[in-house]
């Protein structure tokens, strides 16, 4: 297989601090924790694409091994032959360095290869990859080698929301995973704390074990005074603003927002369901069941994180959404339980963040100095640098180690499906 970028290349598109001692261990740890997420899924499920922005899990199952295949074996093992060199172009993602790929709107339309034919795929690429790395990586190989299993656990999340969109698409959608050993305890009031006006720094350290390049550089920002709110917002606070006719006031909402509010018909956040009665409902990965006041909000659009805040004005004044700067510097720490229940649903957690994802009023953009590497690696972050918003913090099916201050995820601001919720700032 030709190189699609050397492994000398990889140098500014992530940082490695430490490689584990034990790589091989590392590596099968990853790999299973994506099997794992699939077990309760028939290949039926696997096959599904609910719409272009997701993708089918066995989409998932065999990019996550392509890009081990077409960055790692192909360069740099000696003699490794390709599983099928058709899925180069079936599952390419987006790389424009690598080559042509397949439309990501059609990858359901894909029946073949099937599902066994994927798994016999990873289970090819795993032996090879065993192989190489019985003979010991180091330096910029591991580096190579990391930002591959980094990108297989940001992916083991998709799998998760993608699957979520798809079979709750169903008229009786299926339970695949446990429902929550208990419900959310009840929140607290929501208090306030103050940052003082300064010069912080923002973005990695450089003392981090390893960060995606939009994470830095590092630099300063001047933030004026600003508080920080004590919890996310809650089913129960959300339902507030819906009974205050927060769907239906134009004022609250963007332009482009009320256009989608509008065009799509919104009135409540994604999965929510009203019953005869009036009572909401919330179709889960476990069953449907009643809207718990305590958990968190999600699948929630920017635009209606935008839309509460205004309205939460008239509660507490002054109310907005954080720019990431604010939210990185205001962070405590993560809470200890997300997707550890298996539940794949948002809970409360003990900790400032780590439930759901938090939208910010930060438009995703490159901090200053910062530069894409050069060749097909490049691609991975910068080139979407345009028509995002920031979010933070991590939710319940975030793998462990992808919960941290610095990391920056992005989607469009009318994205529901990403387990993405709201906390508030204000200026006092």
């Amino acid at each position: 297989m030709p190189s699609a970028v050397p492994a000398d290349a990889v140098a500014s598109a992530h940082s490695l601090r430490h490689w584990p001692i034990d790589a091989p261990a590392r590596y099968r740890a990853v790999r299973q924790e994506t099997l794992d997420r699939v077990r309760g899924l028939t290949a039926e499920d696997q096959t599904l694409q609910s719409m272009p922005d997701a993708s089918p899990t066995k989409w998932h199952l065999a990019h996550t091994t392509w890009f081990l295949e077409t960055f790692l074996l192909g360069p740099l093992a000696s003699g490794y032959q390709p599983f099928d060199p058709h899925f180069r172009y079936l599952f390419n993602s987006y790389y424009e360095g690598v080559g042509e790929r397949w439309p990501r709107a059609a990858r359901g339309q894909l029946s073949r290869p099937t599902v066994a034919a994927v798994l016999e795929y990873r289970a090819h690429v795993d032996r090879a990859m065993e192989a190489w790395l019985a003979r010991g990586v180091g330096g910029r190989a591991a580096a190579l080698l990391e930002l591959g299993l980094q990108h297989e656990q940001q992916h083991q999340e998709l799998i998760i929301t993608d699957v979520k969109h798809a079979l709750l698409q169903h008229p009786f959608p299926p339970a695949v995973f446990p429902a929550p050993a208990a419900p959310s305890a009840p929140v607290a009031e929501m208090t306030w704390r103050g940052v003082p006006s300064g010069l912080y720094a923002i973005g990695a350290t450089g003392e981090e074990d390893f960060i995606f390049d939009n994470e830095g550089p590092r630099h300063k920002v001047w933030l004026e005074a600003f508080e920080i709110s004590s919890r996310v917002v809650t089913n129960a606070d959300y339902l507030e603003f819906m009974a205050d006719g927060g769907y239906r006031r134009a004022e609250l909402w963007l332009s482009d927002g009320w256009a989608t509010v509008q065009s799509q018909g919104w009135r409540a956040p994604l999965y929510w369901l009203q019953g005869e009665e009036g009572a909401w409902q919330v179709k889960a990965l476990h069953g449907c069941q009643p809207v718990d006041p305590n958990d968190p909000v999600c699948h929630v659009s920017q635009y209606e994180a935008d839309a509460f805040a205004k309205w939460a004005e008239t509660r507490w004044p002054g109310a907005r959404l954080p720019t990431e700067a604010e939210w990185e510097i205001a962070a405590g720490e993560p809470g200890a339980a997300r997707a550890d229940d298996r539940s794949f649903h948002p809970r409360a957690v003990a900790g400032f963040y780590g439930d759901v994802w938090e939208w910010t009023a930060s438009a995703y953009a490159g901090y200053p100095g910062y530069r894409p590497s050069d060749g097909a690696i490049g691609e991975y972050n910068g080139k979407f640098m345009s028509g995002q918003m920031v979010l933070r913090g991590g939710s319940r099916a975030t793998p462990a180690g992808h919960v941290r201050k610095t990391y920056r995820n992005f989607f469009p601001p009318a994205a529901r499906w990403q387990f993405s919720g709201i906390r508030l700032a204000r200026t006092p």
